[in-house]
């Protein structure tokens, strides 16, 4: 299998996992778009980085939790000059902190 069906199957995986979390996280990024690659078309294009936020969520407690771990992952995806810096992504983590929260009492 190739690495990309593998990572395919991976977002398969996560999507049946976390459902609507899956969902609300990769709209999240496309509307925040913290590294400008939102072409208004490209709707998916934040799947991967979604991909390896998710698992992470978990161990979150608070918003500045999600926010140290989604900025983390753009570090890891696209490097440190493109993710910018841990500040840049308050927004995001606030609105998928909001996101797990409902989740929690939903």
């Amino acid at each position: 299998m190739s690495d990309q069906e593998q990572a395919r199957r991976r977002r398969s995986e996560l999507r049946r996992e976390f459902k609507d979390l899956y969902r609300e996280v990769t709209q999240i990024l496309f509307e925040e778009d913290p590294i400008s690659i939102n072409f208004k078309s490209n709707t998916d294009e934040y799947e991967p980085e979604t991909g390896t936020i998710l698992p992470r969520l978990r161990e979150c407690r608070t918003v500045d939790d999600v926010r140290s771990i989604v900025h983390e992952e753009f570090v890891h995806w696209f490097g440190a000059d493109t993710a910018g810096s841990a500040e840049k992504y308050t927004s995001v983590a606030k609105r998928i902190w909001a996101a797990i929260q409902g989740q929690h009492n939903g």
